[in-house]
């Protein structure tokens, strides 16, 4: 009997302590849940008991700078189903093919989907979002979201560019611009049975969005609206592919117009902007032409610059002192450079002038002996100082370097076709940045649209800085230069863009496009203005005219027209010219 009391007593002992074991582990195993995980299970929890729809914060505004509104945002929905909460499907089913004109197939897809949330359509209409609201429908969730508007349609497409379905910035200023723009999206919560059905008492919770800092740039509303304007009747009389005007401030940098036509509509960017069919296109192909039109040409393309570059020819050889304003030179038509005859484009020849002679008539021969007296190593100096090796830097994506030859590869022939803007490429805005350097006292400066960034109630938060370099050309050469280009515009080759009371410089360019053989052709004019002090300058680029192709003829004409509207609109004031024979006493 002992026996069986002790072996008792001994079994009694062992349960208790197992007992007692797993009650200190279970005590423990909820100390841990309760206390150390807590954090975790209350976010599961919430998981399952929450529902979280997103609000999306509104897009900043991007403003012209006069304060007009580019790039603004609509008021649109979003249609969601919940499927636990949903108790008249088919009528469910019915009321989106009727309001959102999707198949039957597609509705029902959605409705019966078990899933905590299912998106059915975003950017519908603020009045079909009303209508849907107002059915009344359990399950069926309508809301508000913006979806960016542009007011102008094609206005500035390639510089504003456009957002994609989730409000962010594909090109253009929309995609550069994309952090200081976009907002912070806010939240809806509600919360649920275990069923998944939201529970009324409680009701919803909102984390309320945060909108973005709107943007203002320099652009120009009406100089950009003329200008394109301007573009689309050149392009029209001469049958061209395309044509591009920049036009901007020479001495800060900031560009009032920026044109590509044909432009495309912001409201509809993947609508191709010419009659093409697309049936039996695939998807990259048509992605390619969408593509291709989106490209900003002024910024993206490359090409040869052709005789506006002996702007840069000519700062580089009076700067280094190899030639000046009265230096005489004979011209019979063509120079031999090696084994080769380079042409003038008058086969005739110029006979004998002077070096400004030479810049009015824009002469090649002329030119070809400044760049070969410079010499190779000048030459590449020059170019890499006045910032032609480097990017602009503009405020736009993907802009496009510089195609040059490799030094030690420039030999005597290419130098001289160098010199009068052949054989090498750039872009329309690096052109426009250089040549505004040059003739703004020698002031590197950096293109770009954008100048402050404010908040919607017109608040200052930051004043955009670009950088500047001082002294890539010395101010008595920049004058010269300002004052060469003067009596090309007054009495040369530029003659097309005089405006009678007008200080205006510039230079008229034809290049052949590659391969010579395909008789292409670009005409372009750069022309600024006053000279004595640059306020404003323009670029004017024909691509494949019809007809006559003489940038003088058909280029010059179309900046003289801009500039006849634009001067009284800047307040930019007639004065007295300066004759041909000032300058070459100087």
């Amino acid at each position: 009997m002992r026996k069986n009391k002790t072996y008792n007593k001994k079994k009694v002992v062992i349960i208790f302590f197992c007992c007692a074991f797993m009650l200190f582990g279970l005590v423990g195993r909820l100390v841990y849940l309760m206390v150390f995980r807590s954090d975790y299970y209350s976010e599961k929890a919430d998981d399952l008991h929450e529902r979280e729809r997103d609000i999306k914060a509104a897009r900043g505004k991007i403003l012209d700078a006069n304060g007009v509104v580019l790039a603004a945002n609509k008021t649109v929905c979003t249609i969601s189903v919940i499927h636990s909460q949903i108790e008249e499907p088919e009528n469910v089913i019915n009321m989106l093919v009727k309001e959102l004109g999707i198949s039957d197939e597609a509705a029902r897809k959605r409705v019966e989907k078990r899933s905590s949330i299912e998106r059915v359509k975003t950017n519908v209409d603020k009045e079909v979002g009303d209508k849907i609201r107002a059915y009344g429908y359990s399950g069926v969730k309508v809301d508000e979201d913006f979806k960016r508007y542009y007011p102008y349609g094609t206005l500035a497409s390639h510089v504003l560019g456009f957002t994609g379905s989730d409000n962010q910035g594909i090109i253009g200023l929309e995609v550069k611009y994309d952090d200081v723009l976009e907002g912070i999206n806010g939240k809806i919560l509600t919360t649920t049975d275990a069923r998944g059905i939201e529970l009324d008492v409680i009701g919803e919770s909102r984390v309320e969005p945060v909108a973005g800092y709107n943007l203002r740039i320099s652009l120009d509303r009406n100089i950009q609206l003329y200008c394109e304007q301007a573009a689309r009747k050149v392009m029209e009389e001469k049958q061209a592919d395309s044509v591009s005007i920049l036009l901007m401030n020479p001495q800060n940098g900031e560009i009032y117009a920026c044109v590509n036509v044909p432009e495309f509509d912001l409201n509809d960017p993947f609508t191709l902007n010419y009659n093409v069919d697309t049936s039996a296109l695939s998807e990259k192909e048509i992605q390619d032409l969408c593509n291709k039109m989106w490209r900003n040409a002024c910024i993206n393309d490359t090409y040869e610059p052709g005789s506006t570059f002996k702007v840069f020819t000519m700062s580089a050889g009076l700067e280094e002192g190899v030639v000046s304003p009265t230096d005489t030179f004979s011209c019979g038509g063509y120079r031999v450079v090696e084994d080769r005859r380079i042409h003038c484009h008058k086969r005739t020849g110029h006979g004998a002038e002077t070096f400004v002679q030479g810049a009015q008539n824009s002469c090649n021969p002329v030119f070809i002996d400044v760049g070969l007296r410079l010499g190779v190593d000048n030459f590449y100096k020059y170019f890499k100082k006045f910032g032609l090796m480097e990017k602009t830097g503009i405020d736009l994506p993907g802009e496009a370097g510089t195609i040059m030859h490799k030094k030690e590869n420039v030999g005597p022939v290419e130098l001289a076709t160098m010199s009068f803007g052949q054989s090498f490429q750039i872009t329309p805005i690096q052109l426009a940045a250089t040549v505004s350097s040059l003739v703004n006292g020698g002031t590197r400066i950096t293109p770009h649209f954008g100048v402050d960034v404010m908040d919607d109630d017109g608040v200052l938060i930051e004043t955009l800085k670009y950088k500047t370099k001082e002294g890539i050309l010395s101010k008595e050469t920049s004058k010269l230069v300002d004052e060469i280009l003067e009596s090309v515009v007054s009495q040369g080759s530029g003659k097309n863009a005089y405006i009678e009371g007008y200080k205006i410089g510039g230079k008229t360019a034809t290049s052949q496009t590659l391969p010579r053989s395909a008789n292409r052709y670009i005409s372009s004019f750069l022309g600024f203005a006053p000279t004595d002090n640059p306020q404003v300058l323009g670029v004017c680029i024909i691509n494949n005219p019809q007809g006559v192709y003489y940038g003088g003829t058909i280029a010059a004409p179309v900046m003289r027209g801009i500039f006849e509207n634009v001067f009284p609109y800047m307040g930019i004031e007639k004065s007295e010219m300066v004759s041909d024979e000032d300058i070459s006493q100087e």
